[in-house]
């Protein structure tokens, strides 16, 4: 299904432009490759939500655009460090800042682009949205430390992987609707329930991410680059806790030595639908689509909620 941008459509014409104002730089290379960052922008989910929970709480208003603005630096900042760490050559389909800039550049824009987010809150004394999204910063640096410390045994629970997920992954989204609920009417309990919110849908946007790797419907076939990278995704793990133990050792040693094999990744991907690892990860992601869903439900049908609704359904049926 489409973005569902139509009800903020002009609201987000703004956004770019003071995003585009916000990352500006009196430093030539600076400038030219924060250029280079904006022009291959992804989707703006973050921003979109960010509007879209203002709006339903409110009102879009100056705060609320800041908001928006210091999501998308923060997570563009995330990208441009994670391409360092994964060694990342592309992003979206073009080089990577890392690609092009190398180590060094790289990690100094990303520590620029968090400056910027600090200075742009500080400046116009948006405390509260600044102590809500640095929360996340918190979040995604203790979710990402911790994959990497179970990825070494490939010895990974259920409850753990959703520790990181809710961490490394849905804080972001949980935060930035949290930060536009908070925007539109300073309400603690409105941007509570909006946080839990995006905290779910933030989960199931990761499990869809995890099921692209084994029926990736954009190029008709598995993928296999989580498997390639040794990430523990919730389709494997549950197959890894639910089938016999020479199975699991089978697939644990082709997943730490054999990981670039080819045919030995597609046999692993096949042990993974037959063991109904797909099938369960789907369910589990409908289950919290659902529950966002819910979340939803108890605010009046308005225009703003149907534009959430729509924004939920988008992300667990993307099609990339």
């Amino acid at each position: 299904m489409p973005l569902p941008v139509d009800l903020i459509k002009d609201e987000l014409k703004e956004f770019e432009t003071r995003f585009r104002e916000a990352v500006k730089s009196q430093t030539p290379l600076l400038d030219r490759i924060m250029g280079y960052i904006v022009k291959r922008k992804g989707k703006q989910l973050r921003p979109m939500f960010v509007l879209m929970c203002a709006r339903l709480a409110g009102g879009i208003n100056e705060s609320s655009y800041r908001a928006a603005s210091l999501v998308e630096l923060l997570h563009t900042a995330t990208l441009v460090h994670d391409d360092v760490v994964d060694d990342a050559q592309e992003r979206r389909g073009f080089f990577s800042v890392y690609a092009l800039w190398k180590n060094k550049a790289s990690v100094l824009i990303g520590d620029y682009l968090l400056a910027k987010g600090l200075l742009l809150s500080l400046d116009n004394n948006d405390h509260k949205i600044l102590h809500i999204l640095s929360d996340a910063v918190r979040k995604m640096s203790e979710g990402e430390l911790l994959q990497i410390e179970k990825a070494r045994t490939l010895n990974l629970k259920e409850d753990i992987y959703f520790d990181i997920i809710r961490n490394k992954t849905a804080s972001l989204l949980a935060s930035a609707c949290a930060a536009g609920a908070w925007s539109a009417g300073n309400d603690e309990a409105m941007a509570e329930k909006m946080r839990l919110f995006g905290e779910k849908t933030g989960i199931a946007f990761q499990i869809k991410d995890d099921l692209f790797d084994y029926a990736s419907e954009n190029v008709g076939k598995p993928t296999g680059n989580d498997i390639k990278e040794k990430k523990l995704t919730l389709p494997l793990i549950y197959t890894l806790n639910n089938i016999d133990r020479s199975t699991r050792r089978q697939i644990i040693y082709i997943v730490k030595n054999n990981n670039n094999d080819r045919k030995k990744v597609n046999w692993v991907i096949n042990e993974v639908e037959k063991a109904g690892g797909i099938k369960y990860a789907t369910e589990k992601m409908n289950q919290y689509k659902s529950e966002a869903l819910a979340i939803l439900k108890e605010f009046p049908e308005s225009p703003s909620r149907q534009g959430l609704e729509d924004l939920v359904l988008y992300v667990t049926d993307r099609r990339y």
